[in-house]
């Protein structure tokens, strides 16, 4: 049974991801795709987007270690940065075989690493998490009141209405926000399940408790704040940069791509690889809001992806031949 449940969350991600993406993608010429990347993109665009993508996590692993610290001065544990932001490169790239599960790697290589107790590693990153949530939902408020106008113009000039949408909607369309819905109530069955088994290990949850109470011991809230902010600017010039990559959607603006990136950002939650599938479908489908015409959209979102999964796949490999000639402290 335990097999089969380890082999169901790892398959059902991947399956979710896939199906969307074929979904989206059946039916396109693969050489028009290849034809757009090396003829029609610029690439410069791209790759001043990667130190931003870089210091994102950079910035994690740096705001980490101030909600870590207060927790571990009294146990005399001595976190080393460099432990920190390899943890962080590793368990993005892990989240790319097992949506989630880079919550708990960071965590265990901090334990082999600098011998921190789990529990209250993963307690920290619950406060993580949870800033970090409260800050894109008031994001997403401000953009979508500066936004409004946007939409407004475009349903009065098209004369759409949400009737018309509902009604021009396909019954593909429909079965992908029904599949992402079920995926979302299975991804919170198995979080409801992982309460359940700490509510069972007293020692388990104390030391989470401590982990979520430690942003009030932190010591320097200033700095705190600046990486927070660090981190979501960083992600954001990582994927708005790639606007320039393609003439269709370089006069996009800055308020199409906080848009998008607030709604690929929330696609996300859905548990598949990286967002692959939800990310896409949620973004193409607000660039055509702007006017990018359907199958330039689904170019976008697909090499933009790929291109930016392959570079959390290339520092997950750095970080784990990093740790390997990194000094083990813990037990």
């Amino acid at each position: 049974m335990k097999t089969r449940s380890v082999i169901l969350k790892i398959l059902m991600p991947l399956v979710l991801g896939a199906g969307i993406l074929y979904w989206m993608y059946r039916g396109e010429d693969w050489q028009t795709i290849l034809h757009v990347m090396t003829d029609e993109m610029d690439w410069t665009w791209m790759l001043l987007s990667f130190p931003f993508g870089i210091l994102a996590q950079m910035f994690r692993g740096w705001r980490w270690r101030q909600t870590l610290e207060p927790v571990l001065d009294r146990n005399g544990v001595r976190l080393r940065t460099s432990v920190l932001v390899h943890s962080i490169f590793l368990s993005y790239a892990a989240s790319l075989v097992i949506p989630r599960v880079g919550e708990f790697t960071r965590c265990g290589v901090l334990k082999r690493y600098d011998g921190v107790s789990f529990p209250k590693a993963l307690g920290t990153v619950v406060t993580e998490r949870a800033i970090d949530s409260l800050l894109v939902m008031g994001i997403t408020a401000i953009v979508l009141l500066l936004e409004m106008s946007t939409f407004g113009m475009f349903f009065r000039k098209t004369g759409t209405n949400l009737h018309s949408i509902l009604h021009n909607f396909s019954w593909a369309g429909y079965l992908v926000v029904a599949i992402c819905g079920v995926a979302i109530l299975i991804l919170l069955h198995f979080l409801l399940r992982k309460l359940s088994i700490y509510d069972k290990v007293r020692a388990t949850l104390r030391g989470i408790w401590q982990g979520v109470i430690s942003l009030k011991d932190v010591r320097n809230i200033p700095l705190f704040v600046i990486f927070t902010l660090a981190i979501w600017v960083s992600y954001f010039l990582h994927y708005y940069l790639t606007f320039f990559c393609f003439d269709f959607t370089a006069d996009l603006g800055l308020g199409c791509a906080l848009v998008t990136f607030i709604v690929g950002s929330i696609a996300v939650i859905v548990p598949t690889p990286n967002g692959a599938g939800p990310w896409h479908f949620a973004v193409k489908t607000m660039l055509i809001l702007y006017g990018v015409a359907d199958e330039k959209a689904l170019f976008f979102v697909l090499i933009v992806h790929t291109v930016q999964t392959l570079l959390v796949v290339a520092l997950g490999i750095y970080a784990w031949l990093a740790l390997n000639f990194t000094k083990v402290r813990g037990g």
